[in-house]
Order: C-alpha cells, then sequence, then structure tokens
C-alpha cells in the first residue's frame, strides 16, 4: 500500500475558493437544453414553465453559482432576436455545428434568466462576435440590462418583462481563434476591444467582459491578448478538454482498460501548467491579478455513445469521470488567486454531464456527487498544506497517487483527496494543526470495484456517495486514513 503525507494548517488561510470554480455550462448542443432542460409548458413531463422538474430539483442541489450559456460554437451564430417573442413566431435555424439539426428557438433570453431564477444562479452570457454584429451585442446588452426608455427595453416589456434583469458575466466571443471566426490573435483583440466598447453597463448593472481566451497551449493568445486588451477585460477564457486517445481519433467513455485510465489521470493533471503558465503571461502584464483566468471549458471529451448523432456529443460518466472533475477542482483550488470561474461542459446529455436522461427518466452521474459533495468548498478559505504522495506508476510512466486539498469555512474544515490508483490502497497520514485534537470527524467516499462503473437509467446508484470510517486518530490528534482504489473522499472535521 502506498503512503502518503499531508500536513493541514488549519489556522493558515491562503485565500478564498471563488464559488464560481463549480460553475455549469448549456449549449444549445444535442439534448442538453431540448429535452434536458426544456420539454415546454404543454409537456407531459412535469415542468415549471417549461424547465423539467426533476432535472431543476436534481441541479439544485449542487448550489449551481453561475451558468454560461448559449456557447460554445452555438454563440457565434445565435442571433439573439430570434429568440424573443410569441416562440410560435420565432424564426427556425440550422445548428450547423451541432448535428445539423433544427434549432426552433423556443429556450431563449427569457427563459434562460428564468432558468437562472429557479436554480438560483447567476447568468453568464457569451455574446456572438463570429457572425454577429455591434449593433447586434449593443443591443442585447441593452435589451437585458436597460431601465428606462429605449427601442431594446420598449421590446423587452412587450415581451413580457417590464424590470431588466441583472446580467454580470458577459463574454465577447467564443473561440475565436476556431469556430468562432478562425481569427489570428491580433485580430480578435482588436475585435474584442470595439465589441467591449459597446457593451455597455446601463445604471448599476457593472458587466464583468470576459475576452475570448486561448486555445490549450496557445500561449502566443494569451500575450497578445494581455499585452493589447488586458486593460479593457475583466476575465480571460481557457479551454482545456481531457481526450482519452487523440482530438481525430478519440476512445469511447467506457470501453477501456488500465492504460486508458492512467492516460486519463495524466491529461487531467496537465491543467496545472495550463493554468501556471498562462497566469505568468497574465502577471506580465496585469501583477495585480485584476483580470480572472476563467477555465469556462473543461472535463472529459470522450468518442460519442454507439448509435447516437455523432453531432449531439453524448457520452457515459464512469467513475474516471469522477476522479477527472476531483484531480481538476484540486488545481483551481490552487490557483485560487488567478482562476475564479469555471464552467464544465456540459450540464445534461453533453460530453461530462451532471445528469443524463432518456425520456422522461434521469440519471445522475458520478461527475454529479463529486460536485455535490465538493461543494463545501464554495467560497471557503483555501488552507496551507503540503503534500508527500508516491507514485501510481505504469508502463514506466508515474504520476502522484494521491491529491488532496483543504479548506475552512463555518466552523469546518474540509479535506478532499483523490487515489488515482485502480488497484491499490493508499494510506495516508493526515496532520492536522491549528485546530482541536478531539474535534469530530465525519467523511463521505465515491468509489467502486470496477473502472468502468457507472450508472444507467436501469440502475442509477451503481456509483455514488457512501459514508466513509476508514479512518482511526492517533493520541496527537493526526489522522491515519486508507482511501480505497480509485475513490473519491471527502472529510469534514468540526472542531
Amino acid at each position: 500500500m502506498t503512503k502518503a503525507s499531508v500536513v493541514v494548517n488549519a489556522d493558515v488561510a491562503l485565500g478564498t475558493i471563488d464559488r464560481n470554480i463549480y460553475g455549469q455550462f448549456a449549449e444549445h448542443l444535442g439534448r442538453c437544453i431540448y429535452e434536458g432542460l426544456w420539454v415546454g409548458e404543454d409537456a407531459e413531463t412535469p415542468n415549471i414553465d417549461g424547465i423539467r422538474k426533476d432535472v431543476l430539483e436534481a441541479l439544485k442541489n449542487l448550489s449551481i453559482p453561475v451558468l454560461r450559456w448559449p456557447g460554445g460554437c452555438f454563440a457565434d451564430e445565435y442571433h439573439w432576436k430570434d429568440g424573443v417573442g410569441p416562440r410560435e413566431g420565432r424564426k427556425r435555424m440550422v445548428n450547423t455545428h451541432w448535428g445539423g439539426v433544427v434549432e426552433n428557438n423556443h429556450f431563449g433570453t427569457h427563459e434562460f434568466f428564468r432558468l437562472c431564477e429557479l436554480l438560483e444562479t447567476e447568468p453568464y452570457i457569451c455574446g456572438n462576435v463570429g457572425s454577429g454584429s455591434v449593433r447586434e451585442m449593443s443591443e442585447w446588452v441593452e435589451y437585458m440590462t436597460f431601465d428606462g426608455e429605449s427601442p431594446m427595453a420598449k421590446w423587452r416589456q412587450e415581451n413580457g418583462r417590464e424590470k431588466p434583469w441583472k446580467l454580470k458575466y458577459f463574454g465577447v466571443g467564443n473561440e475565436n481563434w476556431g469556430c468562432g471566426g478562425n481569427m489570428r490573435a491580433e485580430y480578435y483583440a482588436d475585435e474584442y476591444r470595439r465589441y467591449q466598447t459597446y457593451s455597455r453597463n446601463y445604471g448599476d448593472n457593472k458587466l464583468f467582459k470576459i475576452a475570448g481566451g486561448p486555445n490549450v497551449d496557445d500561449y502566443h493568445w494569451t500575450e497578445v491578448l494581455m499585452r493589447e486588451a488586458g486593460r479593457h477585460m475583466d476575465g480571460l477564457s481557457l479551454h482545456n478538454y481531457t481526450i482519452a486517445g487523440s482530438w481525430e481519433e478519440k476512445k469511447q467513455a467506457l470501453d477501456f482498460e488500465e492504460d486508458g485510465w492512467f492516460e486519463v489521470m495524466k491529461k487531467s493533471l496537465h491543467m496545472d501548467e495550463l493554468i501556471t503558465r498562462h497566469s505568468t503571461i497574465m502577471d506580465k502584464y496585469d501583477p495585480e491579478k485584476r483580470v480572472s483566468l476563467i477555465v469556462d471549458e473543461w472535463g472529459t471529451w470522450f468518442l460519442h455513445e454507439p448509435g447516437t448523432n455523432p453531432g449531439f456529443l453524448y457520452q457515459q460518466n464512469s467513475l474516471r469521470d469522477a476522479l477527472v472533475a476531483g484531480l481538476h477542482f484540486h488545481i483551481f483550488h490552487k490557483h485560487h488567486e488567478r482562476v475564479k470561474m469555471t464552467n464544465i461542459a456540459q450540464m445534461v446529455n453533453v460530453l461530462q454531464a451532471m445528469i443524463l436522461t432518456e425520456g422522461d427518466k434521469m440519471v445522475l452521474t458520478p461527475t454529479y456527487h463529486v460536485f455535490e459533495m465538493f461543494k463545501v468548498h464554495q467560497d471557503a478559505e483555501v488552507l496551507q498544506m503540503s503534500v508527500d504522495s508516491g507514485d501510481y506508476e505504469l508502463n514506466g510512466d508515474s504520476v502522484p497517487q494521491v491529491s488532496v486539498s483543504a479548506s475552512r469555512k463555518n466552523g469546518e474544515v474540509h479535506i478532499s483527496l483523490c487515489n488515482v490508483n485502480p488497484s491499490a490502497e493508499a494510506g495516508v497520514s493526515l496532520d492536522l494543526r491549528g485546530i482541536g485534537a478531539d474535534g469530530q470527524v465525519s467523511g463521505r467516499v465515491l468509489t467502486s470495484d470496477v473502472m468502468q462503473a457507472h450508472n444507467t437509467f436501469e440502475q442509477p446508484d451503481t456509483v455514488k456517495p457512501q459514508p466513509f470510517e476508514n479512518f482511526e486518530r492517533g493520541e496527537s490528534g493526526a489522522l491515519s486514513v486508507t482511501l480505497p482504489p480509485m475513490s473519491v473522499t471527502v472529510l469534514t472535521i468540526r472542531g
């Protein structure tokens, strides 16, 4: 059994884990919006104002802080005016990016804000730079946020919303290096400066403007954007997916052995290097860290499930995905000074989803359970700690076997631990300093005996959190913890 030594200084806080690190993303892609979230008021499926009640209730349990919409690549072909007004009169369009299906625009601005109200979450809207105009974006902001007399405010009122909404987070384009226009960094920097100029603050509504940032390790893009437009932005996005195989030849979500498990664990940990190197460039132009790094697309991207539309990006979600989520959150916690929001892709039925649906049936994924277990970290103080972990080795390569993060909130210390080895326990010596030696300890664990374990509509509880009691307290108050193979564990210490 691998041994790991962890020291947590519970009385030394390094900063705050922004709750928005636990954000979500819902794009008009496959069955995420239609069926997953939106069924319409007249549907037989129980709903609240057209939004699926079962999905809504499950998502509310995650305390979702922020929700990004409408894309993604869809954002730069989305014309918001087609999605307001009486639904029977809304224009239909072809979703050219995702499956070539007809988009009827029944879920638009009003419906999105209603979803956010029901979820009690902050809206994050991504505007259209790729195929839209400055005027179109400017008028959308006016429509949503202006409380006065104007053409857009009047139209909003005619469409049933008297008062404007509160909108903080606004993305000026998406992946403009690719599906958002195939632009050069230098060109997009100028376009960003122009578009954001006319995305105005009305009244006391202050936009937090997010520029379209780099693709994975395009450090040149970050350099140019920070140099040429940094003073005009509040956030810079970063996109990186954890892919089994290659971009051109992805592997399936469930058909893997230990080499496929190891590959995904190692690629997940690469997020640390990406954030470190992009942050270093940002520090050069923004040493005060005023501009946030917004990782608004992350997660696993596998081959679509057999028999489904390739453009719908529907994949199963296994224990492997749960470990990916846990590792990413630990990395985001580590970079709390710069990383202020992340948005997993995506919320329902797409890529690394929280929830899968099939008709009226719904199932929670292992990733959902990690979000639920880790919500104790939201807005908590990240604690100073050190970790000395043995390695998980396979075929001459290795990664640290144990990943740990610790935070403090409301008089409790929460320690999350990931054991990435699928076949070996990990013994962890946990030295808790700055907290009473007689504090009450409790725990929960997410694990299975099978790497490919996942939840189905027929067996929805194959992977779900269980009470965890495999720890002992020493005389000095230290904990001796034995982590099961391939597990995500959260310990709570009440001082």
